[in-house]
């Protein structure tokens, strides 16, 4: 968790070609993002995951959109380092625990996050941000939750024009941004607008420390 709010940005993308996950990995590391989450929405993610951790060794791989036990299984045995769901429940939970998986539930309500909390998940996916109220609502739900330490990686929606609405809250340690590698760009091979992209999200995200 450390590595991620030290990135304090985690492209989540979409791969459907191993090789070109690991073109990708390579493509962020340079840039200056050296971790992203896969979204295990394509027949090739985990194949992505397994040869992105055999040929790109310092890189931070997790794996997200974890819906099932068996999918948190599947993402550890192909090298996930960190795991991210769209919601939160106490089986998720006690699978990722007894897997060894640093996991990151999602959760938009009071309730949710108390849940997750009370099964020990401090970091927590708000998702989706912007349809579920945006940095207003994350900053109104974070004061009263701030004793257990509750940190947020919010996701969905956000863009270049409203990341520092985000990055300044106090409470959030990451974000999640579908706008640094769209699947499309991956597919065609555009890296080299990919890196582009990159590099004005970290100079963006210089300027907050998480």
């Amino acid at each position: 968790m450390e590595r991620l709010a030290a990135a304090r940005i985690v492209p989540v993308v979409e791969i459907e070609d191993a090789a070109q996950g690991v073109e990708l990995a390579r493509t962020l590391l340079a840039a200056g993002l050296p971790t992203m989450e896969v979204t295990l929405r394509t027949p090739a993610a985990l194949d992505a995951i397994r040869a992105i951790r055999d040929e790109v060794p310092t890189f931070l791989v997790g794996a997200g959109t974890l819906l099932t036990t068996v999918q948190i299984d599947a993402a550890v045995a192909a090298g996930a380092q960190f795991g991210v769901a769209p919601g939160f429940t106490t089986t998720l939970s006690g699978a990722a625990a007894a897997s060894g998986l640093p996991f990151v539930p999602g959760a938009v309500t009071a309730s949710e996050m108390l849940a997750a909390a009370e099964n020990g998940h401090t970091y927590l996916k708000f998702f989706p941000a912007e349809l579920s109220g945006g940095a207003a609502a994350l900053a109104a739900l974070a004061p009263p939750l701030a004793a257990l330490g509750i940190r947020f990686m919010p996701t969905g929606g956000i863009r270049p024009s409203n990341l520092a609405s985000y990055l300044s809250l106090p409470s959030v340690f990451a974000i999640g941004g579908t706008w640094i590698a769209p699947r499309d760009q991956i597919t065609n091979g555009q890296f080299t607008i990919i890196a582009e992209t990159t590099r004005k999200a970290v100079a963006a995200a210089s300027a907050f420390v998480a």
